[in-house]
């Protein structure tokens, strides 16, 4: 009988662990909603820098300070994105990597299905400056944590913001089309 109760106890004890070790989601409810209605690949790189942005408020202590419009649209986009995401510094900072991560495989999806698609350096293009920014803030926070988790998650979040900005290099320069600049039409003379 102690024998079967010696051999039971190691199972006994990774039991409790592994019901509290679930997988902490990098998006709240209602960014994985939005996600979901994003088809369009630039729409959809549009929500995942919101979501790093708004983790990146947070952990950088911006998100009080910055101004509340009260237009409708502001109202409706405060609603469809949700309450603001939780955590520990570490944990947002591990979202900010886990985010800009999955921006990086959907994009590489579409190139693997359609090379050509304009919204490729578009989309790129605009992940970048956001990964520049967000590599500004964090690089800072770097010298400052004493965790090893954060640590760690500014690591990969470093790392994953530099392999966006080092793909973004790569692209041809930009028509003016994707700049945002609309290009007029010439004028016939006569």
């Amino acid at each position: 009988m102690l024998k079967k109760l010696l051999l039971l106890l190691p199972l006994l004890l990774l039991l409790p662990a592994s019901t509290h070790a679930q997988a902490r989601d990098y998006l709240t409810d209602a960014e994985i909603d939005l996600v979901k209605e994003a088809q369009a690949l630039d729409r959809r790189i549009d929500v995942f820098i919101k979501a790093a942005q708004r983790r990146m408020q947070i952990i950088t202590g911006t998100a009080a300070t910055i101004p509340v419009n009260s237009s409708k649209q502001s109202k409706k986009e405060a609603g469809s994105w949700g309450n603001a995401p939780a955590g520990t510094r570490a944990e947002l900072i591990g979202d900010v990597a886990k985010i800009l991560d999955a921006a990086i495989d959907n994009i590489d999806d579409v190139s693997m299905h359609d090379e050509r698609s304009p919204l490729l350096p578009k989309s790129l293009r605009k992940l970048a400056v956001a990964a520049t920014e967000i590599a500004s803030q964090l690089e800072p926070l770097r010298t400052q944590t004493k965790s090893e988790a954060e640590f760690g998650s500014i690591d990969d979040a470093l790392k994953n913001a530099e392999s966006i900005i080092e793909a973004a290099k790569k692209l041809p320069a930009g028509t003016e089309q994707e700049k945002g600049k609309e290009q007029k039409p010439k004028r016939k003379s006569g």
